[in-house]
């Protein structure tokens, strides 16, 4: 029996994240009450239109333990938005070239709310504290300030489905929380002052944001600390996080000394570009989804469902169609004359004025050789169906991954006390897990890869829960997300720097 069989089997295996339902409390014979309806819970609805898939996802945070669950999760494509009606202006576009108005983005986020709330059994106005929303919709925006248009038509949808202003905006003072928020709240000793889980965002030196989906990259570095509370790993600062959407987002936070005055991580890198837009491109090859606005998704879902365990005879076949589709996905620091990379706008030249590595990922130059992608996926399902398609995809998604640590190494970006994270569907689905962990320890980055190393599912939806705790200043000080790997709460130097 070959290393290699026992190495798969008996490996180290990575620490993959799925949420656990919400605790319940039995009431009598056979009944049982979710715990979110009768003890205090911080219930958050993440609002987010992707460019394939529109998702209400309703968190609950306990506010005695910290931990967060998810209660109910309602989605839909958002290639199955209505049609632009008569009259309507045109505003943007999804990846696949799905038509988008105001009026029915507006409509769409409505009914996805109102589904979510009515499937969980639970009310708008008087169980919901807070509503977070983001977009990776970006490919049809001229620059990243654009981004601001996309997220009023989504506050209009939660708008029209009934949620009160005051939930989508941090309060004024500890007076304005509901009272079972108050006790649980340190509004009365700390301003909130726009970090989230312990990271400033990064603003170029004209004060404008350097990647049209900063606020995503923002939820999901979060949302990946968040996650990494169900793990051994110790996912504050430093820490790489990538979130492989159809669109690539993410962030690179620095170190901090543990007896700086100032606790909070400064962003030095951010990540843009495509990510599962390279899957989809490869499965539409096949000819098994619709050509224009299929998805990986369509096929795979976005469970564990790998490779098989009979690839072995591929294995040459399987490497070099890898290869192959490699040859058309660059990634690299954006160039500072570039305005987009992988379809998403960005400021690359104020990036490198500000010292923010942008770290790209593009498949030719703006997606223009993704029919090549459908070219090899189909030639590989005609010559050897489905299960090797399945195979290469993860092999090509762990090798982005991969890719993209590497240009972080080059930089300098990755000290031995540094976490990385993954969240979305091209990177925690399938085998692509354990292949990036392959990699990691290959690199030798870390004396215990998998002590540095999670992969989160809905990171989005966790990272818009920790953003609203962050709001209203529901920290956990015995549990918590900001600070440093291996340090303590950052709660009294923040108390300090208030005063």
């Amino acid at each position: 029996m070959c290393a290699g069989f026992l190495k798969r089997f008996f490996g180290k295996k990575p620490h993959v994240v799925y949420s656990p339902p919400p605790p319940s409390i039995s009431h009598g014979a056979g009944m049982q009450i979710p715990e979110y309806k009768n003890k205090p819970y911080f219930i958050v609805a993440s609002v987010e239109m992707g460019n394939t898939t529109t998702k209400c996802i309703l968190t609950g945070t306990s506010l005695e333990t910290g931990a967060c669950y998810v209660i109910n999760k309602t989605v839909s494509m958002s290639r199955d938005v209505r049609p632009p009606k008569p009259g309507e202006q045109i505003f943007g576009k999804t990846l696949d070239g799905t038509e988008l108005t105001r009026e029915s983005v507006t409509e769409l986020v409505r009914d996805t709310l109102i589904q979510c709330h009515r499937e969980a059994k639970l009310d708008i106005k008087n169980d919901l504290d807070f509503v977070v929303r983001s977009t990776g919709v970006v490919a049809a925006m001229d620059s990243p300030d654009q981004v601001g248009d996309f997220v009023i038509a989504l506050a209009n949808g939660c708008l029209d489905a009934g949620v009160p202003p005051r939930k989508m905006t941090p309060p004024m003072s500890i007076d304005n929380l509901p009272p079972k928020l108050r006790e649980h709240s340190y509004a009365d000793k700390l301003v909130f002052t726009g970090a989230v889980a312990g990271v400033v965002p990064p603003i170029g030196s004209t004060g404008v944001e350097m990647v049209a989906n900063e606020m995503e990259g923002e939820l999901a570095m979060a949302g990946i600390k968040e996650g990494a509370k169900w793990t051994p790993v110790d996912c504050r600062n430093p820490c790489i996080s990538l979130d492989f959407g159809t669109t690539l987002d993410g962030r690179i936070t620095g170190d901090v000394l543990h007896d700086a005055d100032n606790p909070f991580a400064k962003t030095i890198g951010n990540f843009c570009g495509l990510a599962g837009a390279i899957p989809d491109a490869i499965i539409r090859g096949t000819g098994l989804v619709q050509e224009r606005t299929g998805t990986a998704l369509d096929i795979f879902g976005e469970g564990m469902g790998g490779g098989s365990f009979s690839l072995g005879g591929h294995k040459k076949v399987i490497s070099e169609y890898v290869d192959l589709c490699h040859e058309h996905i660059d990634i690299r620091i954006v160039p500072p004359d570039r305005k987009r990379f992988g379809r998403v706008p960005v400021y690359a030249d104020v990036a490198e004025e500000s010292g923010v590595a942008l770290i790209g990922c593009d498949c030719g130059i703006n997606g223009n050789e993704t029919d090549s992608l459908k070219k090899i996926g189909a030639e590989i399902y005609e010559k050897y169906r489905l299960p090797v398609v399945t195979e290469i995809i993860d092999r090509v998604c762990a090798g982005m991954a991969l890719r993209m640590i590497d240009v972080c190494v080059e930089r300098n970006l990755v000290p031995e006390n540094a976490s990385i994270g993954f969240t979305g569907r091209a990177a925690i689905s399938g085998k692509k897990p354990e292949y990036i962990l392959e990699g990691i320890i290959e690199r030798e980055l870390f004396a215990d890869p998998v002590d540095h190393l999670v992969f989160v599912d809905d990171g989005l939806a966790r990272g818009a829960a920790l953003m609203g705790r962050c709001m209203n200043s529901l920290g956990k000080p015995k549990n918590p997300l900001g600070g440093v790997r291996g340090g303590g709460c950052i709660m009294g130097k923040r108390i300090k720097i208030g005063r």
